[in-house]
């Protein structure tokens, strides 16, 4: 099955058409360096380095020959994924468990769901204070534009 021919998938993608006609999609890897992985990231290389080493990813960061971490588009993804739950004040034992929790594969998703659902109530109960204190900023921004004009 002799390669014919490289064509582009609409999409942008490499297709490969082999002699009887059949069509794949060639995957091409992506590897971003540390400091590619933390501008994509919006994270600083140190913080990235201690997810690592605290287990907050799904894998070990992949590693070039010569000692280099190579963080692909998964590894961005999750990133971007824990880089959402800590910022809306999931602590870092619960983002570990729920990392351990994808790691260890199907058969806990219940478990999974249980503190996604526990930690969106949390959010919307700050959620819920954060628009308090908002309207209570409009009524005084208000005030003092009634007594400006």
């Amino acid at each position: 099955m002799a390669l014919r021919r490289t064509l582009r998938h609409p999409g942008g993608l490499p297709l490969a058409v082999t002699g009887s006609g059949l069509v794949t999609v060639l995957t091409v890897t992506m590897h971003l360096t540390i400091a590619e992985a933390a501008a994509r990231t919006g994270l600083s290389v140190h913080t990235l380095r201690y997810y690592e080493r605290d287990g907050l990813l799904l894998r070990e960061v992949d590693r070039s020959p010569t000692g280099h971490r190579r963080y692909c588009e998964d590894d961005i993804s999750w990133i971007t994924l824990i880089t959402c739950l800590r910022a809306t004040g999931m602590p870092i034992r619960d983002v570990s468990r729920y990392a351990q929790l994808v790691r260890e594969g199907a058969g806990n998703e219940r478990e999974r769901l249980e503190l996604l659902q526990t930690h969106r109530l949390a959010v919307l109960a700050q959620l819920a204070q954060v628009t308090a204190h908002l309207s209570a900023i409009d009524a005084k921004v208000e005030a003092y534009s009634s007594q400006t004009v």
